[in-house]
């Protein structure tokens, strides 16, 4: 089950030194990347299927291409701002292989013409970006990276101010540009996002991190693993009533429950499983009967009615509350909706303040009612996703566990 592309060095010590990097095959694919066009690399990464591993999972190539198109300045900015409950890999990549990293950002920039490039770090995540920062310091006296390096790039760590919304692309740009970290209205038609106007690529970590077995092995290589709209691997985090939460790299396609039960553990002491979030906060909650069947891939979930997301799953067992569960997830919610569209930041404020009407079990029936409408106006009338994945964590809760919910009412 267990296939490790990005996830190789991890277990190696002091794999985050440059000398034990070199000495385990970091940078190898430098070698053969020059042999290619930038057109002929962005083509090898489309033939790959690599889609964005930062939650959406649109097509790496594509959104390449759209930048390589430009002429002039280009930018490559990393998405380290790793924000969302039940999500935690990237900080593995930062801490555990950040020459890793460093490779597929010169792999990319490359690719698209860029020699500027950022890595925007989650504000928590100092010791991480420490640790980054000094793989970078090597990288740059081993003339891997700046001038002197066979193709020049510069990396530049920036830290958020720990705000979640900053993980949605525009916002993080705002936010790099100095200004407040509000989403930006979406084009009509394909366009790359603009940093200070000029054309820059946003991917995150992992996604960056898996170019270099690409590079260095090919496309083939890469679609030998997982499924055929979701080839290769991904790093799924798994936490909750688990034996052993973790980080643990699978194939795409591969049985949740089993996935669960082999690399995680299976549900902490014994007990039966209740439900599984299965890909981070945002996504919509599976109850069991659905968890057995499920694969994680983008497609499988989106069929039963959730979504992989970042593939942080969060596992519950038979004594969890639903409703102390939703509570705790829209009190994050309502922290941290940046405030620009109305129906988010008053529908989260609303729908966590009615929530605690349940878990006072005080609610009446219309309390149950504005939970549902109110979840209904948040969906698909803001500027980024974010009210919508709140709608959807809403209505998921209500689906499959309303029961307990009316349970509440007085």
């Amino acid at each position: 089950m267990q296939t490790k592309i990005v996830s190789k060095n991890f277990e190696i010590p002091h794999a985050e030194t440059l000398a034990v990097a070199l000495q385990n095959g970091r940078y190898a694919s430098l070698e053969k990347l020059f042999t290619f066009t930038p057109q002929e690399l962005i083509d090898i990464i489309k033939a790959s299927g690599l889609r964005g591993k930062g939650g959406g999972g649109a097509p790496a190539g594509a959104k390449w291409q759209l930048v390589s198109d430009f002429e002039g300045k280009k930018y490559l900015v990393v998405n380290a701002d790793e924000s969302e409950p039940g999500t935690f890999k990237d900080r593995q990549i930062l801490a555990k292989d950040p020459h890793l990293l460093i490779e597929g950002m010169i792999c990319t920039c490359y690719a698209i013409g860029s020699n500027t490039s950022y890595v925007y770090v989650r504000g928590e995540y100092e010791e991480f970006s420490n640790i980054l920062q000094v793989a970078i310091d090597e990288a740059y006296e081993k003339n891997l990276l700046g001038i002197d390096a066979k193709y020049p790039v510069e990396i530049t760590i920036h830290r958020g101010a720990g705000a979640y919304i900053c993980g949605e692309k525009s916002a993080l740009l705002e936010s790099l540009e100095g200004n407040r970290g509000h989403p930006r209205l979406k084009p009509k038609s394909p366009e790359p996002e603009f940093y200070f106007g000029e054309p820059t690529l946003v991917n995150n970590v992992e996604t960056i991190a898996s170019v270099p077995f690409i590079v260095e092995n090919g496309a083939e290589a890469y679609t030998a693993c997982g499924t055929d709209c979701s080839p290769g691997t991904l790093l799924f985090a798994i936490s909750g009533h688990v034996e052993k939460p973790g980080v643990y790299e699978a194939q795409f396609g591969v049985g949740m429950w089993d996935y669960i039960q082999e690399l995680g553990g299976g549900v902490k002491g014994g007990k039966k499983l209740k439900a599984v979030i299965p890909g981070g906060a945002s996504t919509p909650i599976l109850p069991a009967h659905l968890v057995y069947e499920a694969r994680l891939d983008y497609e499988s979930l989106k069929t039963i009615g959730s979504a992989l997301g970042t593939g942080g799953m969060i596992v519950l067992d038979e004594d969890a509350s639903m409703v102390k569960a939703l509570k705790n997830l829209l009190r994050f919610y309502h922290h941290e909706s940046c405030g620009q569209c109305t129906p988010c930041r008053e529908g989260t404020s609303w729908v966590d303040k009615t929530l605690d009407k349940f878990i006072a079990k005080t609610a009446t029936h219309e309390d149950l009612e504005i939970l549902k409408s109110v979840s209904k106006s948040m969906n698909g009338k803001t500027i980024c996703v974010f009210a919508p994945a709140a709608s959807g964590v809403i209505e998921g809760f209500l689906k499959h566990f309303e029961s307990e919910f009316l349970e509440c009412i007085q």
